[in-house]
């Protein structure tokens, strides 16, 4: 079968042909019809720091897709050939106290999909059934190629009570945008989003946000009467992975407001702790998709209404992959999804 691989410890990511993956008893094997690229698709392409510490090569790349179930292995019991499904791209181990607990998106023994084993950019991908996701008919296969995000985004939205409070978002990549309509949809009474790009601000705009800012030309803080904001935001939804954002986000916080943190901040970030200490602010690390709660609710959102389609603003065929990636280098996007 063909997939994207990386191949080689350089910038670049190349088609070619790889052994067809074998479907155990209880395993699933989908033939891919959607992927979308994610930022740390992006992280592997370029061959940075990050990568280097953590990828074995060569590596099948991607974890964001759908596709429709063309095998089941012989213990497969809730679906059958044909149908569409999407799914969840952590691998965990199924023993340790978090995920006897229920809390399988703290496993510390978690595999990623395209980051520690062969990933979904491919013809076809083998999961295992417990992974897998089913697709409804109302779900158009291109918006659930991102669900991964999508899972992101309701992870970190919904932490905190949402409902007629003021929330400030940094960072409007592709999550940052979906948070932006998880909130308006979830009855948030004031939705600031902050970034320097004003391509994605205005996406965010067009889903929901209050009001967008661009720190560079306007100061947060000056919306506040405007808003009707008295002494400053109920949540914060840290998206960016800018030291700076955070620590502007901590001086802009009412007093006991919590924050959620999924941006992958750097390690040298500092911040004022006796700030967090004095406002008895609350904050909360994300990482993934609960699972599989945020699954469902994230489906039954879109069943009901929440719509991201907005987000997704690039279309290529599988063929024209690099293309796609020059697309996301640029930044002038959101979400760009490859058909296969």
């Amino acid at each position: 079968m063909k997939a994207l691989v990386k191949h080689s410890p350089k910038v670049g990511i190349w088609m070619e042909e790889v052994p067809n993956p074998k479907c155990g008893p209880a395993d699933v094997k989908i033939q891919i019809t959607h992927t979308a690229i994610c930022g740390t698709d992006k992280h592997i392409f370029d061959w940075d720091e990050w990568a280097q510490k953590n990828l074995k090569l060569p590596l099948v790349v991607g974890h964001e897709f759908c596709g429709v179930v063309k095998e089941i292995g012989s213990q497969v019991t809730h679906y059958k050939e044909g149908d569409r499904v999407s799914g969840e791209g952590h691998l965990t181990c199924g023993n340790c106290r978090n995920c006897r607990a229920g809390k399988k998106h703290l496993c510390p023994e978690t595999i990623g999909i395209g980051v520690h084993c062969d990933g979904a950019f491919a013809e076809y991908l083998v999961i295992p059934e417990s992974n897998v996701w089913p697709l409804h008919n109302e779900i158009p296969s291109e918006i659930a190629s991102f669900f991964d995000p999508l899972g992101n985004a309701v992870h970190t939205a919904l932490t905190f009570n949402l409902t007629g409070e003021d929330v400030l978002i940094c960072g409007a990549g592709p999550i940052g945008m979906m948070a932006t309509a998880i909130c308006k949809f979830s009855g948030a009474r004031n939705i600031v989003i902050s970034d320097v790009n004003d391509y994605r601000l205005n996406i965010a705009k067009d889903l929901g946000a209050t009001r967008t800012v661009n720190p560079r030309k306007k100061n947060i803080k000056d919306l506040f009467s405007e808003l009707n904001i008295s002494q400053g935001f109920d949540v914060g939804l840290e998206m960016s992975g800018n030291s700076e954002a955070f620590n502007e986000m901590i001086s802009l916080m009412y007093n006991g407001g919590s924050i959620a943190l999924l941006g992958l901040l750097p390690e040298s970030t500092k911040v004022n702790w006796n700030e967090i200490i004095f406002k008895g602010l609350n904050l909360k690390g994300i990482y993934g998709r609960e699972m599989y709660d945020t699954w469902y609710k994230m489906t039954q959102m879109i069943r009901s209404g929440l719509s991201i389609s907005k987000v997704l603003t690039h279309r290529f065929k599988i063929d024209d992959f690099e293309k796609a990636f020059e697309v996301i280098k640029d930044g002038n996007c959101g979400k760009v999804v490859l058909e296969w």
